[in-house]
């Protein structure tokens, strides 16, 4: 293909998850913060709002194969990845908007416990805002899912050239942490802002969410009016049934260690980031920071990402892998013994997000070829099926990190405390425990099992994409 065609696909792609990156990391890293900081519900409520969650997040993760097959099954006239894109956006649009209201329903609640009535009252109150707000994460859960299977799958699908996914993957990576940091830096800030117009701080994290909610849908329509893919270079395929997606998925060896390793890593990255905020309000004891750490760490990333394709030409996959997760420790550590000092803490956190920013971007690349193997290895490519795992993954990680946080802060008292000082050194440190040490661990065991397990390695993928070649299973290399 010539470099217009590229850098067009590189551009347009890139640029529509810039809003995605945004609106999940506003349900994945804030909804917590959302149901304990702004709508203070009490630790009954949250004890089984976390267990809604944590239950919720695995089932949809558990569904996103099956979203993957509808995905490698779309046959239409805008492809098989533009209509899971768009309906997928849409309706995850509205359920987010929702799930970031109580629909008065906790209002209820308070209203009872002020006028003396039952516990049972205020229990049943509680109870339906947990079974309301469930509905609505589980349709946004599914939908989001669609949207993210259709979104990455197509990747893979513009080339089976390794350099040229790296610069594709590396220029979808930063804009998604454009998208990520531009939230994490500005949600405090802006929030209060609005709450403030308002009246109402609910309120101002409500039209918050609306915002993200259309910017979702905005950067999407780029994405899918804007990337145009390759006719006729991979070989019509057959549908895929629903015991070929178990197939796929199960005798695909490499596919499965990918998955393995990066589970680990997504639990333990999810785990340090959905603390984020929680722990500069009660640990730090200055929310305010949390928007400058926050923009240091996003600098760090994409400056990481930017020079990611450099780097890849000077160094094999594997010591990418294996330098980057020596930073990751680093950082763990040095965080981990650090004093209450932004030095100290922002030059741990530099190290662990450039680290990371490697590790996720080298994950992509270990995921997506492992199509290409499961071509080569099972005869059909079945993108979407394979890409699903990484929604799976990400929901995974997201349910286990929801409920160490949520529990976390229960057990340390940070959940019913009404400052900084009320938490006590033995709840610091749970907290910091339960932060970066267990993610460290599942960091560090990930990594040997990649490095030990994972086999496609660029000799090994230029062989698998010669084979397809002569098989007449894909065209000449785009």
């Amino acid at each position: 293909m010539g470099s217009n065609y590229d850098t067009r696909n590189r551009l347009c792609f890139g640029f529509g998850t810039i809003g995605r990156d945004m609106f999940y990391a506003m349900v994945s890293m804030f909804i917590m913060f959302y149901i304990t900081d702004i709508l203070d519900v009490h630790d009954a409520t949250l004890a089984l709002m976390t267990a809604a969650l944590v239950g919720l997040r695995v089932f949809d993760a558990v569904n996103d194969p099956i979203m993957g097959l509808i995905v490698d099954n779309t046959r239409t006239r805008f492809g098989k990845f533009k209509p899971g894109m768009l309906l997928g956006s849409i309706v995850a649009a509205v359920c987010m908007v929702l799930m970031f209201t109580d629909m008065g329903l906790l209002d209820a609640a308070r209203n009872a416990a002020d006028s003396g009535a039952s516990d049972a009252v205020i229990t049943n109150a509680s109870i339906l805002y947990v079974v309301v707000f469930g509905i609505c994460y589980l349709l946004w859960d599914i939908s989001y899912g669609l949207n993210d299977i259709a979104y990455w799958s197509m990747m893979p699908a513009l080339t089976t050239d390794q350099k040229t996914r790296e610069k594709i993957g590396s220029f979808a990576r930063i804009c998604a942490n454009i998208g990520l940091f531009t939230l994490v830096v500005g949600i405090e800030p802006v929030t209060d802002m609005l709450g403030e117009a308002i009246g109402s701080r609910i309120q101002g994290w409500f039209f918050f969410a609306f915002i993200i909610a259309l910017l979702m849908i905005g950067f999407q329509l780029i994405t899918i009016i804007g990337v145009k893919e390759p006719k006729g270079y991979f070989k019509d395929e057959e549908s895929t049934s629903l015991l070929d997606m178990f197939r796929v998925i199960l005798k695909n060896d490499q596919l499965l260690w990918v998955a393995v390793s990066m589970s680990l890593f997504m639990i333990g990255y999810m785990t340090t980031t959905t603390f984020g905020l929680h722990f500069f309000t009660w640990v730090y004891g200055d929310a305010g920071m949390y928007s400058i750490f926050a923009a240091v760490l996003g600098v760090s990333q994409l400056a990481a990402l930017s020079v990611f394709t450099l780097f890849s030409k000077r160094f094999t996959r594997r010591k990418l892998y294996t330098g980057a997760t020596i930073l990751v420790v680093a950082g763990y550590i040095l965080f981990f013994f650090s004093p209450m000092n932004m030095l100290f803490i922002g030059a741990a956190g530099i190290l662990i997000f450039v680290g990371q920013a490697f590790i996720q971007m080298l994950m992509l690349m270990f995921l997506a070829d492992t199509i290409e193997y499961g071509q080569w290895k099972l005869g059909k490519r079945n993108e979407s099926i394979t890409f699903s795992i990484q929604p799976f993954i990400n929901k995974l990680g997201g349910a286990i990190a929801t409920g160490v946080l949520g529990y976390s802060l229960i057990i340390s008292g940070i959940n019913s405390a009404r400052t900084p000082e009320d938490v006590t050194a033995e709840g610091v440190t749970i907290v910091k425990a339960a932060m970066l040490l267990l993610p460290l661990i599942a960091i560090v065991i990930g990594y040997f099992i990649n490095m030990k397990a994972f086999k496609i390695d660029e000799k090994r993928y230029a062989q698998i994409i010669a084979d397809l070649e002569e098989r007449g299973d894909i065209g000449k290399t785009v």
